[in-house]
């Protein structure tokens, strides 16, 4: 977690100008699901992002009886 908030600092906040926290909000969400969960190796999970992970259960589920 302590690598998150600073990349979340640099990419998000600190490129923008909000005017309300909804904006902000949206944006940290947008980056959070567009960015860093597609691009984020996981060490547990065979090296894989979260929405490969996710991927390859789905379909692990699927072909199951």
């Amino acid at each position: 977690m302590e690598n998150f908030f600073p990349l979340q600092q640099k990419n998000v906040v600190n490129r923008g100008s909000w005017t309300t926290r909804d904006e902000l909000r949206i944006a940290i969400v947008t980056w959070i699901d567009k960015t860093y969960h597609r691009r984020r190796r996981q060490s547990r999970p065979g090296r894989l992002t979260p929405v490969e992970f996710e991927t390859t259960m789905t379909k692990t589920l699927a072909l199951a009886p």
